[in-house]
């Protein structure tokens, strides 16, 4: 997930970074297939899964870090490095939300949170604004969720190693939570202050 840049964009389509973001959103449903595969009767495939989601956090890391070393900020990245952290926290909500591994209380709250941002987005076109950049807390938040979401899939199961995921999986949960609504109450107040300027204008 890009943070707000100022340096020059590049229209450019193959560049490496853009290349481990497009290699992210692939993982996607394979990590969704993986980790529902004991619901339908599979094999328990945790394991894979959680090595998944562990190279979509490294793949997100160094996209935006190689983007901003070699100049190769693009519109597309800007596109597709948040497409591809939504739609990991989202099939990630469903898979541990449909193994009740995470509550439904909080598969809920994140999600909500997400319609109102959806909202903000189509305020925003309306009024001819393309959507604002992410945040350094948005990130934070991003991070906080992708650590916490490996964790508690490494929670269920039994032994010390399960008992460590839970304490430290919940612990990441909740300071993502916290920071996730918490930069989207920044995005609507950013958005707030975008309309009510169009109105003084008017």
């Amino acid at each position: 997930m890009e943070v707000q840049e100022t340096r020059v964009q590049t229209d450019r389509v193959l560049t490496i970074p853009n290349i481990l973001s497009m290699a992210r959103l692939v993982g996607v449903p394979l990590f969704l297939w993986l980790i529902l595969r004991p619901v339908f009767g599979g094999p328990n495939s945790d394991g894979w899964a959680l090595l998944v989601l562990m190279l979509s956090g490294v793949s997100d890391y160094l996209d935006g870090k190689l983007a901003r070393k070699w100049n190769q900020i693009s519109s597309l990245g800007r596109l597709l490095d948040p497409a591809a952290d939504r739609l990991y926290i989202l099939s990630t909500l469903v898979g541990l939300t449909w193994r009740e591994i995470l509550p439904l209380w909080l598969t809920t709250a994140l999600l909500a949170r997400e319609l109102m941002l959806l909202v903000m987005v189509g305020i925003l076109r309306r009024h001819g604004y393309p959507p604002p950049q992410v945040n350094f807390l948005g990130k934070a938040a991003t991070f906080n969720l992708m650590y916490a979401f490996p964790l508690l899939l490494l929670s269920d199961g039994s032994g010390w190693l399960a008992s460590l995921g839970a304490i430290f999986g919940w612990a990441f949960a909740g300071w993502g939570t916290t920071l996730y609504w918490w930069a989207g109450i920044l995005y609507v107040v950013q958005v707030r202050r975008l309309v009510k300027a169009d109105a003084v204008a008017d």
